[in-house]
């Protein structure tokens, strides 16, 4: 049978004027239109498409991928709001996506940024999108470990931080004390897991811990130092904004970075800025 909302092979049933119909097993034959025809196709072979309801509210069938499928989270721009219905979004088909205002956890508008994920009601088989997102993350912790790489979607400010998707499978935080800078909501980023928690959601950090990333990041600022000439106007003083935007790193991990290169008499204090030391240089910053 068929699965709505994803990607499924079916085999091509017969050829009509309208298009080709489809396969669906319980749901019965599907039209796939004339435009998502591929060349050379036909009865009897089979073809990979995704299945959705068009705007007749009718099973239909695309070759053409959407931005995200049933079980995704993703970040999809608010094109239109209905008084009546909800908002609804570009999810890269002709026929938007969605939002029901009972599915919103803020008020949205049009240009809007928003994360959500994809869900199938079982009772009309509509595909839409919810903001609900913990009810649709898995509560299971996760087998990963303090310092563990993952991949995170911004998805809402809070007064701690940012709440994240962690691996398009759990929720995560990024506390505000721990960042550089703000993030942006759909701002997708490689974050490392401080801690998991009993419920499944993952404590995250900005920049890998311990000696791994002091190492790693002292190695970036030498290299930075060797092409610029040996001297960085970036120094412990600096904006927040700036070592981020250079380094890709907070301030604290820049400035524990910077300590281990001192205390390698690596480099000195220029105030403002740094420098790579010179031979035998042991100068005290001042």
């Amino acid at each position: 049978m068929a699965d709505i909302g994803k990607r499924n092979t079916l085999r091509i049933v017969r050829d009509t004027p309208q298009g080709l119909y489809l396969d669906g097993g319980a749901h019965g034959e599907i039209l796939l239109p004339n435009r998502y025809i591929p060349r050379d196709a036909a009865p009897g072979q089979s073809i990979d498409v995704f299945i959705y309801r068009d705007s007749e509210d009718r099973l239909t069938a695309t070759t053409e991928t959407p931005l995200a499928m049933v079980g995704d989270f993703a970040a999809l721009r608010v094109v239109a709001v209905h008084r009546s219905v909800g908002a609804f979004l570009d999810w890269g088909l002709p026929k938007d996506l969605l939002l029901p205002f009972a599915e919103q956890d803020r008020p949205l508008a049009a240009g809007d940024l928003v994360v959500v994920a994809i869900a199938l009601d079982p009772r009309s088989d509509r595909i839409y999108a919810t903001t609900r997102l913990s009810k649709h993350v898995q509560r299971t912790p996760p087998n990963h470990e303090p310092g563990q790489p993952v991949d995170a979607i911004v998805a809402r400010e809070t007064p701690l931080g940012y709440v994240a998707i962690v691996d398009r499978s759990h929720l995560g935080l990024l506390y505000r004390a721990n960042l550089g800078s703000p993030l942006a909501i759909g701002q997708q980023l490689r974050a490392y897991v401080d801690a998991v928690r009993d419920d499944g959601k993952i404590d995250l950090k900005a920049d890998p811990s311990g000696y791994a990333r002091v190492g790693s990041l002292a190695d970036k600022i030498l290299d930075a130092l060797a092409t610029q000439g040996g001297r960085l106007n970036l120094d412990d003083a600096s904006d927040p904004a700036d070592i981020r935007a250079t380094f890709g790193c907070s301030k604290k991990a820049f400035k524990q970075a910077l300590g281990a290169l001192l205390k390698k008499r690596a480099i000195e204090f220029t105030a403002p800025g740094i420098r790579l030391a010179g031979p035998g240089s042991d100068k005290p910053r001042g």
